[in-house]
């Protein structure tokens, strides 16, 4: 179905052109980001100035375009100096998740080709430690916040070198490159082009309707699609005030929002669960706050009604995937058509979507009256569809069909409005806490513990709704179990939300004739 919203103006530029090449002296004084914790300001000015330097300090530093820089920062503003200086150098930057290992962060340096990382103290241990293993040398290690032997945001910011005279083509030069499992998988290298980003932004700005001057809570993280695109960018194009937080914690939440007086969130489930039913929450005067909108996960409709109702507030839900830049789908207010919260709206402007189901591969329509359509695979075409995955050309033609559309391994079906609801999961990604789990990355670890013959990982339903990773395990010595050391073992080489939670021995995996995993059996089994 192509979308019925006006098609957006996508300009022909460098996404930092077109977030800040019409910066009015008004606009330059107006905050840009102020520090969660401090409550330090950073004007649009400030915040443009300080790229473009950072854009001629990495140029000075030997980093050309089409280079791949590796970016490992919580959410403060420097991350935005040094993500758009260096989107402005011309370099793909590569966004590294905040809580990864050392491992992790190495291989995500090694796929993707970095050839300079930057970094805070916090995490520099993991940092350098990855940097270093793939042969980034100091001097190409920024450490923004200062490190002796490293470069820092201060010492790049003083030497005053003028950005670099960039020409690139925004339709086919990679910005950003984060990583995703996709439909299946470990972790792969999604090339989005400036373009891309342009799109994404121009496609979610007349619908998310940021306004001019407000304060943003700025907690999801940048270093992931959604926070990169629709909190970061989004924000600074409609002249938002992004307050940042570096992690979620409940009491410092509440009390930003109060003491700041953000109107606008942009949260996942596991926030909206605490906002429904915390009794700290009680505790703040969260009247400042006026939208909330939900992704990263789907949203059940009783929660996000339960979260409105408590805060008096207005609940949004999007969709997509980093593949989409990431939007596709948003259900907003104020559109002709009955638009229940459990659904995720239809498609952004100058986009289609098509839900085909997968035996026939027919396509399938809104039904004609209440309720739901028949299920199917939800597919999607725009100008916000990734270039492909870094390579891995298997991967993109199994994701890319050679008609646009882009399958995104997510179960859909349609109402009589033409709203999207997403039912179930073809894919075998596994979502917790609004973050990726690709079980292969799981089991492929797993598998080097000497005390287990085979595995298999599967995501399992909580009570709330998230999805817990949980391995079955063929044991080498039947007998010799010990789950809890095995979720430990696990839990020392994976970021938090990558741990094993359950663990269920087994005698066998079940297995199809070709060898691959029946994930349906194991979950039937759970």
């Amino acid at each position: 179905m192509r979308s019925t919203r006006p098609e957006p103006e996508i300009a022909d530029a460098s996404v930092f052109s077109a977030l800040f090449d019409d910066l009015t002296d008004e606009d330059r004084a107006l905050p840009a980001l102020i520090d969660g914790a401090s409550g330090a300001v950073m004007t649009y000015g400030e915040l443009v100035g300080r790229a473009e330097a950072f854009a001629g300090a990495l140029a000075a530093m030997g980093i050309r375009p089409g280079d791949v820089v590796g970016l490992h920062c919580p959410n403060v503003p420097a991350f935005a100096i040094a993500f758009h200086g260096i989107l402005r150098a011309g370099a793909t930057a590569t966004t590294v998740n905040a809580l990864y290992t050392p491992h992790e962060i190495e291989v995500q340096l090694r796929a993707s080709g970095a050839v300079a990382h930057v970094t805070v103290g916090p995490l520099a241990p993991q940092s350098l430690e990855a940097a270093h293993a793939v042969g980034i040398g100091d001097d190409r290690i920024v450490v923004l916040d200062g490190l002796d032997g490293h470069p820092s945001l201060a010492e790049l910011l003083a030497a005053g070198h003028a950005a670099p005279d960039v020409r690139i083509d925004p339709a086919t030069h990679v910005a950003v490159m984060p990583y995703s499992s996709g439909t299946t998988g470990t972790p792969k290298g999604v090339m989005l082009s400036h373009r891309n980003l342009v799109a994404n932004v121009a496609q979610c700005e007349p619908l998310i309707q940021l306004e001019r001057g407000e304060r943003v809570l700025a907690v999801l993280p940048f270093f992931h699609i959604y926070g990169m695109t629709v909190l970061l960018n989004l924000a600074l194009r409609a002249r938002g005030t992004l307050v940042t937080m570096p992690r979620f914690d409940l009491t410092e939440f509440l009390r930003i929002i109060q003491d700041e007086q953000v109107s606008f969130a942009f949260i996942a489930p596991p926030i909206a669960v605490a906002l429904a039913k915390h009794p700290l929450v009680a505790e703040y005067d969260l009247s400042s706050l006026r939208t909330a909108l939900s992704g990263a996960a789907p949203l059940d409709e009783q929660l996000g009604h339960a979260v409105a109702d408590r805060l008096g507030i207005e609940m949004l839900q999007g969709y997509g995937m980093t593949e989409l830049s990431p939007v596709s789908h948003v259900y907003v207010r104020g559109e002709s058509g009955s638009t229940p919260l459990g659904s995720v709206g239809t498609v952004v402007g100058g986009t289609e979507d098509r839900i085909v189901d997968i035996e026939s591969g027919d396509t399938i329509e809104p039904p004609e009256h209440d309720g739901l359509s028949e299920a199917g695979e939800l597919w999607v075409r725009g100008p916000q569809v990734m270039l492909g995955y870094l390579d891995n050309p298997e991967a993109t033609a199994e994701t890319l069909r050679d008609d646009g559309f882009l399958r995104t391994g997510d179960m859909a079906a349609y109402d009589a409005d033409g709203n999207v609801h997403i039912v179930d999961r073809l894919k075998e990604l596994i979502k917790h806490k609004g973050y990726q789990v690709a079980p292969a990355e799981l089991e492929a670890l797993l598998l080097t513990h000497p005390a287990v013959a085979d595995v298999a990982v599967i995501g399992v339903r909580t009570d709330d709704g998230d999805e817990d990773p949980m391995a079955f395990v063929v044991p080498v010595d039947a007998g010799a179990e010990d789950p809890d050391a095995l979720m430990a073992w696990v839990a020392e080489r994976v970021a938090p939300y990558k741990k094993v939670r359950r663990v269920a021995y087994v005698e066998a995996i079940p297995k199809s004739a070709s060898g691959k995993i029946l994930r349906k059996d194991l979950k039937a089994a759970v």
